[in-house]
């Protein structure tokens, strides 16, 4: 299916089963297990979700259990990068270096003249910048229960 219409399909709780799916340690997911964790009232809730992403062509079916077979990034999905079994937003990398940098310029400093003030300023608003939309895309993603 095209990117444009898992777009439209990948939302609510169809995207919170998914996302459980990619943060998985587990290769094979049963609708149990995520009807537990992700809090539905019952397994055939579970299996309906599971049912629309099989007719995205996102997940497969083996033997009763459930596993991903493509990783699309749309919507909320392309704020985030996957590191292992962790699920991390995207400017997490770029906040981490700035913040570094930043760290390494303060405690290289010398004497305070006008260009370390303005590089004091500059790194500080970017750090701070750089962490608060990291929080606000992390508070961005889709709920476990």
């Amino acid at each position: 299916m095209s990117n444009g219409n898992v777009a439209t399909e990948l939302k609510g709780n169809t995207l919170r089963v998914y996302w459980y799916l990619l943060r998985s340690s587990k290769k094979f997911v049963g609708p149990r297990k995520i009807q537990r964790e992700l809090g539905f009232s019952s397994p055939a809730l579970a299996v309906y979700h599971l049912d629309k992403l099989m007719e995205l062509g996102l997940i497969e079916k083996n033997a009763g259990e459930y596993h991903l077979k493509e990783i699309v990034d749309v919507g909320v999905l392309k704020q985030f990068m996957k590191l292992g079994s962790f699920i991390v937003p995207r400017y997490v990398t770029y906040a981490t270096m700035i913040s570094v940098l930043f760290v390494f310029f303060i405690s290289q400093l010398k004497e305070i003249n006008f260009y370390s003030v303005f590089a004091l300023i500059f790194g500080s608003l970017s750090t701070a910048i750089f962490w608060y939309e990291t929080i606000r895309v992390w508070r961005s993603r889709p709920k476990q229960s």
